[in-house]
């Protein structure tokens, strides 16, 4: 792994909302620290209600994790483009985020502790 990517698991219950419906709840979550970035949650794909999530066209690439492919939220309200993204073949050194999901933090979608 890069020196400056940690992945640990998450301690504790976590859970996902977007436009007031839960998406997710898990006791499995990872936490990856990434340099200075803050750090992020990753559910496991099993623990998210991916009827709410639609395949977007949009990916990107990070040098130290891989390929990233991502998912917009649908919400009763509207649709959050490009609000939740995926390494699903991630480097070897990062294999502990492949089928997990990670959330952009904005108002309308929530990541907590429980």
């Amino acid at each position: 792994m890069a020196d400056h990517i940690k992945i640990t698991p998450a301690p504790g219950t976590w859970t996902v909302r977007a436009g007031g419906a839960v998406l997710g709840e898990t006791t499995q979550a990872l936490e990856l620290s990434e340099g200075d970035y803050p750090a992020v949650i990753y559910f496991p794909r099993q623990d998210i209600a991916m009827a709410f999530l639609d395949t977007s066209e949009k990916t990107s690439h990070c040098p130290h994790k891989g390929d990233a492919s991502y998912f917009s939220v649908v919400t009763k309200s509207r649709t959050l483009q490009n609000a939740v993204w995926s390494y699903e073949d991630p480097k070897e050194s990062v294999a502990a985020i492949k089928d997990h999901l990670a959330f952009y933090p904005m108002d309308e979608i929530t990541v907590e502790q429980l």
